[in-house]
């Protein structure tokens, strides 16, 4: 029986054998199909004086991507948002990023793991994103989920910071177990000669660096020109002992980026955002022991993610496990 793609909004992925809805809480109804590692989440990214308390728990976590909104798995997810949806994304995370109001201020620490705990997903990667000043994303992510082993925090190091290397030491001690770069975001190409400096640092440390990588579409020309999965080639090749993961597998350029990973035994593909053909594709054609499984909370519901691996891994159960868990817990050192 072919399986529906398309969806009229976050509850009716409950037409899936995978999930139920349950009072209006989409959930994982086939338990056999996790546990899953999400190596692509984000709390609320906060900026200058905006403190989110990401300790407090909200009865409804408001997604960038609406969950009344109609669903299709087929294109890259960006394209299932209505303009008025990006106008409202874009208020969210530039001008309310210096205060704790709007649909930021649910992007909590209870609130992702309540959705995991429907979802059966048993530990998240939190990736923040930091400026050289006026911002401390990173050290407020550690602080907020220290001693709780269902989070992994990243840390971030704009490569502008001053002294670049004491602040990935510091991050180090406080429990970062990577870096998060962001060229699109932090406005630094992949290829800039500060950012291969830091690259070398976290081979040093064997800390792997999570890119976000390739353009998306929907983010200014300046950021686009910086995410070209060209430009992050220089980084792969001279930099052969950091792990390197492609975060969005490319996002609109993903054959260059699977490519990247035929090439060089360094490079992972996350594949967050993808739709499902290219899922498919990675699924058959990438090495399988470098996928990982993400989601982009909370632009969008862990469930949208999960229902693309299930779809695409269908009678592959060993690829499925490889990418939902397997790989990502030998990649972080993770524990069953």
């Amino acid at each position: 029986m072919k399986l529906p793609t398309k969806f009229d909004n976050l509850l009716d992925l409950a037409r899936l054998p995978w999930f139920e809805d349950r009072a209006g809480r989409l959930v994982l109804a086939d338990t056999s199909m996790g546990p899953a590692v999400d190596v692509h989440t984000h709390l609320a990214l906060s900026y200058a004086t905006g403190r989110v308390d990401l300790g407090k728990e909200y009865p409804r976590t408001e997604h960038y991507f609406p969950d009344e909104r109609a669903i299709d798995l087929d294109p890259y997810i960006n394209q299932n948002f209505t303009p008025e949806d990006l106008k409202a994304l874009e208020y969210d995370l530039t001008l309310m990023s210096v205060t704790a109001r709007g649909m930021r201020r649910t992007h909590t620490v209870p609130n992702l793991r309540r959705q995991m705990q429907e979802l059966g997903i048993s530990q998240s990667v939190l990736l923040p994103i930091d400026f050289p000043v006026l911002s401390h994303n990173a050290e407020r992510w550690l602080d907020a989920t220290r001693g709780q082993d269902d989070f992994i925090c990243l840390g971030s190091v704009h490569p502008y910071t001053w002294n670049m290397e004491r602040r990935l030491d510091m991050l180090v001690r406080r429990g970062a177990r990577g870096i998060k770069v962001h060229p699109a975001v932090q406005m630094v190409g992949p290829d800039n000669p500060r950012a291969l400096r830091l690259y070398a640092m976290c081979g040093a440390r064997k800390l792997p660096v999570l890119f976000h990588c390739g353009p998306v579409g929907i983010e200014p020309a300046a950021g686009r020109r910086r995410s070209q999965v060209a430009r992050y080639e220089k980084a792969l090749a001279e930099n052969p002992d950091t792990i390197f993961i492609l975060g969005h597998s490319g996002a609109l350029q993903m054959p260059e980026a699977l490519a990247f990973s035929l090439k060089y035994r360094n490079v992972y593909l996350e594949c967050s955002s993808q739709g499902l053909p290219n899922v498919r594709r990675l699924v058959n054609e990438a090495p399988p022991d470098r996928l990982l499984f993400g989601t982009d909370w909370p632009f969008y519901h862990q469930a949208v993610g999960l229902a693309k691996v299930f779809l695409a891994t269908d009678g592959k159960d060993a690829v499925r496990q490889a990418l939902l868990n397997g790989n990502a817990r030998r990649l972080f050192g993770l524990k069953d």
